[in-house]
């Protein structure tokens, strides 16, 4: 066999094996996602009968097939599902356990970013105004996920060779970014981040109150649980 014909087989068999899990991840990762903007609905229509005031922020709004909106209170979760699939880190410790040293093709995932704003900003479009990445859902093959987030949520997910991707599995993750993000109050940025404005800002803020906004400046996942992949 020559090396061009060798060369031509390794494309295949990786096309046959790496390319159709990962399509296959992706595939699953789509259905996952449909799992979560079902389980939203029916947290907003459970919750819904016992909200009586008009002024609390309660629904859930389309934004697309990879992304919708959750609008709880002051704020919105918003949740995206990323369109590729990835590797665990090679020094990532879940490598060194059985489930992925038996089965290393367990170790790629679909993703679901879950990130918490002020409602007011995408209300108001509020360009300048930040959000955080809170929680983030692996998913692989076997339809087994670890989260990744602050809270609850880094907390419940962690034994990716036992935790099941069920109905109840979503909605707890839902409820979990719910709690968090209401919990997050809305901290006043320092004054010397203030203190300096232009004619054009003072412009922009009593037209679009485009100073910009988050709960916490500076806020970010500790070191110990940052990268994942």
């Amino acid at each position: 066999m020559s090396q061009k014909q060798d060369l031509r087989k390794g494309i295949i068999d990786v096309l046959l094996n790496k390319a159709l899990i990962k399509q296959d991840i992706a595939d699953y990762s789509e259905q996952v996602f449909e799992m979560f903007r079902k389980i939203g609905v029916e947290e907003v229509e459970a919750m819904k009968p016992k909200i009586k005031d008009a002024r609390i922020r309660l629904r859930i709004e389309d934004n697309g097939k990879y992304e919708f909106f959750l609008y709880v209170g002051s704020d919105v979760i918003v949740l995206q599902l990323h369109t590729n699939v990835f590797r665990l880190q090679d020094e990532h410790p879940l490598w060194k356990e059985d489930y992925l040293k038996n089965d290393p093709e367990n170790g790629y995932f679909g993703v679901v970013n879950i990130y918490n704003f002020l409602a007011e900003s995408y209300e108001k479009n509020r360009l300048n105004d930040l959000g955080y990445l809170i929680g983030r859902v692996f998913i692989n093959k076997e339809h087994k996920c670890i989260v990744q987030g602050k809270g609850q949520l880094g907390e419940l997910f962690k034994d990716l060779a036992h935790c099941e991707l069920t109905d109840e599995a979503v909605r707890t993750i839902l409820q979990c970014s719910m709690m968090f993000a209401l919990d997050f109050d809305l901290i006043s940025p320092p004054y010397q981040l203030v203190q300096e404005v232009s004619v054009m800002q003072i412009q922009q803020i009593s037209s679009e109150l485009q100073l910009a906004t988050g709960k916490r400046l500076g806020f970010k996942f500790s070191a110990e649980d940052d990268i994942i992949f």
